[in-house]
């Protein structure tokens, strides 16, 4: 600090730590200060007095801790040029006093929680070039606080909360970057662009913009970059957007824009977004495109073949169209580079090519081809809802180190599950359900450490309970509903015993005995809602999905919530008592012991699950009363206790007042409402007052029992 000569100090990434005294601001020539990238640095800027003040003229803090307020002072800096506060951990508002730094060229405080409104102080910075206020909290509108920063090239006011009309910069000739996405702004496209000829990336999307693109932005020789996705632009794509010179990115997806696409001209194009549309017809010829997301609209015909002419192909998604024919064999051309290639959703047929990711729900037909061993990348692999035949590659497992989600439900397969899983393996989903699998749970699964999702519904696995399974800590739903399996389902005694799991469905088997061990050990399901991160299970391209029973019928959930808990015990042969233990599940939405040889009576302690909405006992040897304790189960929706020995009245108050007597039939020597039967007991209590709670839960987020799980 005594280095009084010192002009110009760089400790970018050097790892400093803890809070930095602000005597280093005061150094009487300093000139420039780098502490850029120690994110373990923190500190303020001075209010006042920064004695370098007639010659500073650079400040990086760039991916440091610094936080507080910008001050007041800082308008004194005349000689600052160049200032960079992004990715910090600075708010408030940007003071007056920031106009007086007229020979500011840089300026950039994006990823911070600066708030309230753009000052018009930033009119005044005539020399800038630099202005980047993305990531913030800005609100308002913006006007024309930027309409005289002349020598303006990069603008960035995206990802804040701006409104109004997108602000009018048609008189800033040298602006080669305008971006303002993810705000509020509404209008229509903004015609005014075609007076930026230098206009390089242009990204608009993300706001409410109406109507068309304008049909007079052909000028636009430059541009590289055009966003307008995630808006509600309607009509047809102007001829000029096919014959942009210089259009290397293309992304006008989730919007209204119908009819049919042409061929673009730009030798350049490499990545091109129209999903979530209307349009429709053929797809054209596209020979440099890398990247393809022409999913989700009405596109027909077949697959051009000029598809396998570009020399590096990345991305192909056109899922959810009505596409047809065979799939080009020369795909496999590409096996080392695709990453993504998503077919689902359409017509196509005949056997499936050896470079894949997702085909399904089409109507392919044969075997998965032995070539699949030979694709060094597949991280997905999706062939679900066709009518594949025959054996499933041992390969499958044996290259595991890459593959993430293996998905094979509803189609026909049959023999053994691949029982070569290797250690180090990143398979994250596991799904075979709705095929004629007959073997042995694998004891390698073990090795699948990462596996979060195990489904092997509606096969004819013949095995006892995996209990080795339980090994698994990430773990999250196991789901073996109507297979063979039979026996008890023990534990190892060990302390792990699936940590994580949520979904537990071994409905329609032939178990005996009740994990009552597990139920003492599920501690997902003891998480009430507010200590669970609230998302859904999957990855990018891929959504988790289950299937799970609801009044009988079987209901698909496309994703899963991970606050959704359930334990499906139905129709098997347990016997024994129901665990007192359940009672501590706090979290568990959905309870099925139905069709089983349970006996005892119902414990008092479902009535601590504060969060269940179906409980069904039905169809046991249950006895003893109904526990007035299941009263306070406000969010219970349905309730079946039927055709078991249960006696005495039934509870009344809160949900209970909503059940009708189908959810009592078959217990003769139950009374009072809403059976017609009276239990003649003239000092019965009257109705409890407690008034019926309704959920009010977030739509997004919580559900309702039915339809929406």
């Amino acid at each position: 600090m005594n280095l009084s000569s010192l002009t110009y100090l760089d400790l970018k990434q050097t790892g400093l730590q803890e809070k930095l005294s602000n005597k280093i601001f005061h150094l009487p020539n300093l000139e420039a200060l780098n502490l850029g990238y120690n994110p373990y640095l923190t500190g303020y800027l001075p209010q006042v007095n920064w004695t370098s003040s007639g010659f500073f003229s650079m400040l990086r803090l760039r991916g440091t801790a610094f936080s507080g307020e910008l001050p007041d002072y800082i308008g004194y800096l005349k000689s600052l040029k160049y200032l960079c506060l992004a990715n910090c951990k600075f708010s408030g508002s940007i003071p007056m006093s920031l106009g007086k730094l007229v020979q500011m060229a840089y300026f950039d405080i994006s990823g911070n929680n600066f708030e309230g409104q753009i000052s018009n102080s930033f009119a005044n910075l005539t020399q800038i070039t630099y202005l980047c206020l993305s990531h913030n909290s800005f609100s308002g509108q913006v006007s024309s606080i930027f309409s005289n920063l002349e020598q303006l090239f990069y603008l960035d006011i995206s990802y804040n909360r701006l409104e109004g009309q997108i602000p009018n910069i048609a008189n800033l000739s040298k602006v080669g970057y305008f971006t303002l996405r993810r705000n509020h702004f509404i209008g229509q496209f903004p015609c005014w662009v075609a007076n930026l000829t230098q206009l390089v990336c242009l990204n608009i999307g993300l706001n409410e913009l109406t109507g068309p693109i304008p049909a007079n932005l052909r000028g636009l020789s430059n541009l590289r970059y055009l966003c307008s996705a995630y808006n509600s632009h309607t009509g047809t794509l102007p001829i000029w957007l096919y014959n942009l010179p210089s259009l290397k990115y293309l992304s006008i997806g989730s919007n209204e824009f119908t009819g049919q696409i042409y061929e673009f001209q730009s030798k350049s194009l490499n990545h091109i977004n129209l999903r979530r549309n209307k349009l429709h017809g053929p797809i054209p010829p596209c020979p440099t495109i890398i990247n393809h997301f022409l999913s989700k609209n009405t596109f027909t015909g077949e697959i051009p073949s000029t598809i396998c002419n570009v020399s590096f192909l990345e991305i192909l998604d056109l899922s959810h169209n009505s596409l047809s024919g065979i799939i080009p064999q020369c795909l496999a051309n590409f096996s080392n580079v695709l990453s993504v290639l998503d077919l689902r959703m359409n017509n196509f047929h005949g056997n499936i090519p050896s470079t894949f990711l997702f085909l399904s729900k089409n109507t392919f037909t044969g075997e998965i081809p032995s070539t699949v061993c030979n694709v060094s990348f597949l991280e997905i692999l999706d062939l679900s809802n066709n009518s594949l035949s025959g054996i499933i590659p041992q390969c499958l497992a044996n290259f595991s180190n890459v593959l993430s989600v293996l998905d094979l439900r509803m189609n026909n397969f049959h023999g053994n599950i691949p029982s070569t899983f290797t250690e180090g393996n990143k398979l994250r989903n596991i799904v075979l359900n709705g095929n004629q699998l007959e073997s042995r749970v694998p004891r390698s699964l073990a090795t699948c450490r990462h596996l979060e999702v195990l489904d092997f519904e509606n096969n004819k696995i013949n095995d006892t309970f995996p209990y080795w399974l339980e090994f698994l800590s990430e773990l999250h739903v196991l789901a073996f509903k109507s297979n063979k399996f039979h026996g008890p389902v023990d534990s190892s005694k060990t302390k792990l015993l699936f940590p994580k799991l949520r979904i537990f469905d071994l409905s329609h088997n032939e178990f005996s005995c009740l994990p009552t061990t597990y139920f003492k050990h599920f501690n997902a399901m003891k998480m009430v809602d507010e200590k669970v991160e609230r998302k859904y299970m999957g990855q990018s391209y891929y959504s988790d999905s289950v299937t799970i029973m609801l009044k009988g019928n079987e209901v698909v959930l496309p994703r899963i919530l991970t606050i959704f808990t359930t334990i499906d015990l139905s129709h098997n042969k347990f016997r024994g008592e129901i665990p007192y233990a359940i009672g501590k599940l706090y979290g568990l939405r959905l309870f099925n012991l139905s069709h089983n040889n349970l006996i005892g009576n119902i414990p008092s302690s479902l009535g601590n699950l504060c969060l269940l909405e179906l409980l069904d006992l039905s169809s046991n040897e249950l006895s003893g009363k109904i526990p007035s304790q299941l009263t306070s189960l406000t969010f219970l929706c349905m309730l079946n206790f039927s055709q078991s020995h249960l006696e005495g009245r039934i509870p009344r108050g809160n949900q209970f007042e909503t059940f009708e007597n189908s959810s009592y039939n078959g217990n003769l020597a139950l009374c009072g409402f809403p059976l017609s039967k009276e239990c003649g007991d003239i000092n019965t209590p009257q109705l409890h007052p407690t008034p019926m709670l309704h959920k009010e839960d977030d739509p997004t987020l919580q559900v309702n029992l039915i339809g929406k799980w």
